[in-house]
């Protein structure tokens, strides 16, 4: 029976918590800004005072490695990559979307979403990338992804194929701003949370599957770009 450390930081989100057996225990989450190099410490030391585990006590960390935003991925996988060499604990990656996408499906099996047609829906979930640029991958109901991720400039003609389906759904952070551009759609409110990561991280370590914690990055899809701020300098 594994306890893991779970962290999401790839959004303005920032989401810390702690599962057994890939069932989360206790949470603790912040939509309050982009503040996550000082949220995820005060959360991990809070989670690991409420629930009464040690440090020592939790078996590996798990991450959301993206895509998302770029300084809230290298804060969420610094943060983990401290804690395993500290702890000498291995490190976990998930894919931020697969995680995204079980979330969404906890939330439909719980009633808090209502999808006719799910079993045979297609499911899209969208990380916002500005303007009208979304990481998405296209999923079906049972969370077995059908496509790669790719970053997309969201128009009319966007995922044309597979809006043909009985249901195509889409949700997370970019996903407000397509709604009106895609026709034949169906948005629904869903959040990136580390309780989407728990259960795929627990598969994964069952599969012993690890990261090289060395030489672990984060998963960015697209290169960072620096620019030049408007603001004038006194």
């Amino acid at each position: 029976m594994a306890v893991i450390l779970c962290i999401e930081t790839g959004t303005d989100i920032c989401s810390v918590g702690i599962a057994r057996d890939g069932e989360l225990i206790s949470l603790r989450e912040s939509s309050e800004g982009r503040d996550h190099a000082r949220k995820v410490g005060v959360f991990v030391d809070e989670l690991f005072r409420q629930t009464g585990i040690a440090a020592d006590d939790i078996d590996a960390v798990a991450v959301g490695k993206g895509p998302g935003s770029y300084t809230g991925l290298r804060i969420g996988v610094s943060f983990a990559k401290g804690l395993c060499y500290g702890l000498r604990k291995p490190l976990i990656a998930v894919g931020s979307l697969d995680a995204l996408v079980q979330v969404a499906r906890e939330d439909y099996e719980a009633g808090i979403i209502d999808i006719d047609g799910w079993e045979q829906a297609k499911l899209c979930p969208m990380v916002d990338a500005r303007r009208m640029e979304v990481y998405a991958q296209v999923f079906d109901s049972s969370g077995k992804s059908l496509t790669d991720v790719v970053a997309e400039v969201v128009d009319k003609d966007s995922f044309a194929v597979w809006r043909k389906s009985d249901r195509f759904v889409i949700f997370g952070n970019g996903a407000a701003k397509c709604a009106d551009v895609l026709p034949d759609v169906s948005f629904v409110a869903v959040s990136p949370s580390a309780r989407g990561i728990a259960p795929l991280a627990q598969r994964a370590f069952d599969r012993g599957d690890f990261e090289d914690i060395a030489y672990f990055e984060p998963f960015y899809l697209k290169d960072f770009v620096v620019t030049t701020s408007k603001k004038k300098l006194l």
